[in-house]
């Protein structure tokens, strides 16, 4: 399940890293055409807009790639079982707080639904079109912060502490394996 899941994410990052860099080209685009005196205009929004989506959809990828920030001072001195237990008391941790960000994320998808909500710029674009995708995001990143804890607690149960490491333990541990 952790590789089907990293390999869903390594796409998803792809996609998202290509959108980037068309968003950097369009305002590389607009940088150039406004030394001649012209310019698309709404480039600070679209690029707001894509910092947004690729950060709700990019936290799943560096879950998966143990790329979260991490203080492991006490883990790091403790015993195979002892990481595994702060290793899964972190992920449920984790997976509380995104699940709670997904939850407050609707209700601002939702208001712009039922109001048809419009960005107040001269874009004025429809803001469901952009929230949509950023909520999906989230509750992509909690399933995927819940599946992950879900098999962390897995092989806890039966046993198996050195195996948690491999997709959520601490990344300076794993080059320190390798």
């Amino acid at each position: 399940m952790i590789e089907s899941l990293r390999a869903i994410n390594k796409g998803v990052a792809i996609l998202v890293g290509l959108g980037l860099m068309g968003c950097a080209g369009f305002v590389l685009l607009d940088i150039i055409l406004r030394q001649v005196g012209t310019s698309f205009g709404g480039t600070e929004e679209i690029a707001g807009y894509a910092m947004a989506l690729a950060t709700s959809w990019g936290m799943s990828y560096t879950l998966l790639e143990l790329g979260h920030v991490r203080i492991d001072l006490l883990r790091s001195r403790a015993k195979s079982f002892g990481r595994a237990l702060f290793d899964v008391f972190s992920m449920i941790v984790m997976s509380a707080v995104i699940i709670f960000i997904a939850i407050k994320a609707w209700p601002v998808l939702e208001r712009s639904l039922v109001n048809g909500s419009h960005a107040n710029t001269p874009l004025e674009t429809p803001l469901a079109w952009v929230q949509f995708p950023w909520f999906a995001g989230w509750v992509w990143f909690a399933v995927t912060s819940c599946l992950v804890t879900l098999a962390a607690l897995s092989l806890l149960v039966k046993r198996r502490h050195a195996e948690t490491e491999s997709f959520v333990g601490a990344f300076a541990e794993q080059d320190m394996l390798q």
